[in-house]
């Protein structure tokens, strides 16, 4: 039997590795209409891209 802590963590940030992906990935969770999923997303996109980045784009640093 397998146990929960012995499968691999998922992590889909891993997987955002460019804006086709994300952007994919960000509709397919806004199709869902789901908050929680979608605030859960959006830091997945953040993580993927790297908060010192968003951090740039957004003229804070």
């Amino acid at each position: 039997m397998v146990k929960i802590v012995d499968l691999p963590t998922y992590d889909a940030a891993n997987y955002l590795d460019s804006e086709e992906a994300i952007t994919e990935y960000l509709n397919a969770i806004l199709e869902e209409n789901n908050d929680a999923l979608l605030a859960s997303a959006l830091g997945d996109i953040a993580k993927a891209r790297g908060m010192t980045q968003i951090a740039k784009d957004a003229g804070k640093l």
